[in-house]
């Protein structure tokens, strides 16, 4: 406990799943200040209702981090509250599962502008503070869709191979001011994104059935991916920047099973 003390921490997506997670666990280990963003106000309230319990000062922040001016206010708020911003994990998500030939420039720039645009101009502006107040770690939330495909998922797995690179270059352009960025690429997890894009039945389902398609046999939960933000955030990975930190119970470690008949 305490790996976090005194922290002021800034999440996007914070609204549920992976986000709100790590919002509490932040706050659990002694982060000071958590700047939480969504664009679903009653989500954040849950959310701050949490990190209020868990010890920490929730600072909701309400707004679609598809407009490029709110991803500017929302750090904007943030250094207005405290001029140290110490860690600064892009969580938000956009999706648009159509297939290839069907997509159009909308859904295209819609997954874009969220899932990299935003994740570019929110560490632009925070690594701007951070080089000005000792350094920081900048996170991003990537996915195991970067690393392949899944048919009808273009724009996303795009987007978040983008992050990899994005991360690297930060990391390396940033690390002469004590900036570290790294990404945490989540397998399938137990969120409600995933209740989003399948349904709670399937959800319940797999949940009491397990879930095959990973060696280890289950999603990944938000504890799995938020202590995986907590590791590359804390002292303990001081050393650490400029990976893809891969969560995924065995995922993309399997090629085939040489199948029996």
């Amino acid at each position: 406990m305490g790996r976090l003390d005194g922290k002021n921490v800034f999440i996007t997506g914070a609204g549920s799943g992976f986000g709100q997670r790590t919002a509490e666990l932040f706050a659990q280990e002694g982060a000071k200040n958590v700047y939480i963003v969504d664009r679903l106000a009653e989500r954040l309230e849950k959310t701050a209702s949490l990190v209020v319990a868990a010890g920490g000062n929730p600072v909701p922040i309400c707004c679609d981090l598809g407009v490029m001016a709110n991803c500017t206010g929302a750090i904007e708020t943030a250094l207005g509250h405290d001029p140290k911003l110490d860690v600064m994990i892009s969580n938000a998500a956009a999706w648009a599962n159509e297939h290839f030939l069907d997509m159009t420039e909308a859904s295209w720039r819609r997954v874009m502008s969220v899932d990299l645009d935003a994740y570019f101009m929110l560490a632009n502006r925070a690594a701007r503070a951070m080089k000005d107040t000792g350094g920081g770690s900048i996170l991003f939330t990537s996915s195991i869709s970067s690393l392949g495909h899944g048919r009808g998922w273009t724009s996303y797995a795009v987007a978040k191979a983008a992050l990899i690179s994005l991360a690297k270059a930060i990391a390396v352009e940033c690390a002469q001011w004590n900036i570290r960025a790294n990404c945490v690429s989540p397998g399938p997890g137990d969120t409600q994104q995933s209740v989003d894009i399948t349904s709670e039945e399937l959800m319940a389902k797999w949940r009491k059935e397990g879930f095959p398609v990973v060696p280890l046999n289950r999603l990944a939960s938000t504890d799995d991916i938020a202590h995986a933000f907590l590791y590359l955030a804390s002292d303990e990975a001081r050393y650490v920047s400029g990976i893809n930190l891969i969560v995924d119970g065995a995922l993309t470690a399997q090629a085939y099973d040489v199948p029996e008949k």
